[in-house]
């Protein structure tokens, strides 16, 4: 049986360059730019795949909603500080912690937090593995 490698190999007989695969794309470095949400977001669930990791970040977002409701309903901007606090305490205990990896908002803070929040919805709704 052929190996995929050797569906590849050009017919002049020089050697075809690899392709990525999926999972390899995914974990890229984050010095590279992303020019896309949709491009950034694979790498941002590579950074995630420890469950304990994921399920602290789950906690954290459902309890930022709650305390932004919270704020609106009480018109106090205080309880919005205290909500992005303790998100990023109980996210970053799941990266260095559990994950042992550099949070992606050190790199890229605005698709980290829309990350967080699709993550978040994905896992609510069961479309992503608690």
């Amino acid at each position: 049986m052929a190996s995929a490698a050797a569906d590849t190999t050009p017919t002049d007989g020089t050697v075809a360059a690899p392709t990525p695969s999926p999972s390899r794309a995914a974990t890229r470095s984050s010095s590279r730019p992303y020019k896309s949400f949709a491009d950034f977001y694979p790498f941002y669930l590579s950074q995630h795949r420890n469950k304990v990791c994921r399920r602290l970040h789950v906690f954290a977002t459902t309890i930022c909603a709650i305390l932004f409701a919270y704020a609106a309903k009480t018109r106090n901007p205080k309880v919005v500080g205290g909500a992005v606090v303790q998100t990023y305490f109980w996210a970053w205990i799941g990266h260095f912690v559990f994950e042992k990896n550099k949070p992606a908002t050190f790199t890229y803070p605005v698709w980290s937090f829309m990350g967080d929040w699709k993550m978040w919805y994905e896992t609510i709704t069961g479309q992503r593995k608690w």
